[in-house]
């Protein structure tokens, strides 16, 4: 009997693409009015997956320039392979930052190419865990008043039957607390009593502002405080935990294995993001380590990124729901997921991959540059 040849990855192209906000955007820490996704095809013969980093379109440079050689030309099966080498070309241009969401957005469409070429929904070519997967809806930027905030979380709750939300807080870095409370109260009056709801500073307070906001908090049955201080104050996360009832959560910013074992004795639920941490090889070895922790993990922003990969995940808490990133994914590619129910249904389809193909028209019409490798 004659082997079958093992497909090869003939090539990567890589998009950069802008997209303005529908508003002007703002959380504690950060304001910004247009979002950068980069966007890598990886291809095989006629067949093509794709991935995605929402980041600096530098991102573009350190694919072509960095990773692409580590990855073109291997098995279109071994993405683990390809992932320990772009990982290891890294080493002297730096794993965090920027080298992080280049190799993950390579990574995940590794994983989509594969599992086009077996022509299985990847969550079905990983094995499950689940059938569905819950959300929260994600965004109340500090830029919204009333009436916008108020929209949109009658839009999760009352339209889309999602039981969970998220607002941002911390506005000016903390100094505006009285505005902050006003928006929690607001949002709880908006969502009824049943609904989960979330609140996420990104790192805009001191620990001892955030532990006495926290007990204020608890009043109005908030159950999840995201990054209440700076994700690298683990001591900071920790008093704000040990402190209050409200779940601490934090983890976004994790870029390799050691960073999330160091912060995971310091959280109630450990977050990852797929686009930054080094694609999906990097997330499903995090979730493993979150559960060997006694923890939970929660899949940060980029949701069709993340849903193949939370439905083969046991200790999946949720994803992130995340306005800006849910506009961009549902303008950008055909056949988006639904998340009517606070639960997605990734793969139930029968598409290959993560079922999504950009439409070339949009494409076309947000992209700043492009480039082949190699």
């Amino acid at each position: 009997m004659t082997a079958r040849a093992t497909p090869t990855v003939d090539g990567l192209r890589v998009w950069v693409l802008d997209f303005p906000t529908d508003t002007p955007e703002a959380d504690g820490t950060a304001t910004w009015t247009s979002t950068t996704m980069v966007l890598v095809r990886a291809g095989s013969g006629s067949t093509a997956g794709y991935g995605w980093t929402y980041g600096a379109a530098a991102c573009a440079d350190v694919i072509t320039d960095l990773l692409a050689e580590h990855a073109v030309g291997g098995s279109a099966f071994d993405v683990p392979a390809a992932n320990e080498a772009m990982h290891r070309a890294l080493r002297n241009a730096g794993r965090p930052g920027a080298g992080g969401y280049a190799l993950s957005a390579v990574d995940i469409a590794l994983w989509d190419l594969k599992a086009r070429l077996l022509d299985l929904p990847l969550t079905d070519l990983l094995g499950r865990a689940r059938d569905s997967v819950p959300v929260y809806g994600s965004g109340g930027f500090t830029t919204y008043d009333d009436h916008p905030l108020e929209a949109q979380l009658r839009s999760w709750v009352e339209q889309q039957a999602i039981p969970r939300v998220k607002i941002k807080i911390g506005e000016g870095w903390g100094t505006r607390e009285a505005r902050d409370l006003a928006r929690v109260r607001k949002a709880r009056q908006v969502i009824g009593p049943d609904a989960e709801l979330y609140v996420d500073a990104n790192g805009a307070y001191t620990a001892k502002q955030a532990v006495r906001l926290a007990r204020r908090f608890e009043e109005l049955d908030v159950r999840w405080f995201e990054e209440p201080v700076s994700s690298d104050d683990l001591g900071g996360l920790a008093r704000v935990r040990d402190a209050v009832t409200v779940e601490v959560a934090a983890g976004e910013y994790g870029f390799t294995l050691p960073y999330f074992a160091a912060m995971a004795p310091h959280v109630d639920c450990l977050q990852a993001d797929a686009t930054r941490c080094g694609g999906i090889t990097v997330w499903l070895r995090a979730a493993a380590l979150a559960q060997a922790h006694g923890l939970e993990v929660s899949g940060h922003c980029a949701p069709h990124a993340h849903a193949h990969a939370a439905a083969a995940v046991p200790n999946l808490r949720h994803l992130e729901w995340f306005h800006d990133h849910v506009r961009i994914e549902t303008l950008l590619f055909d056949a988006t997921l639904d998340p009517a129910g606070g639960e997605l249904h990734p793969g139930h389809d029968g598409a290959p991959g993560l079922g999504l193909t950009p439409r070339q028209d949009v494409l076309e019409r947000h992209t700043r540059t492009t480039g082949t490798a190699p």
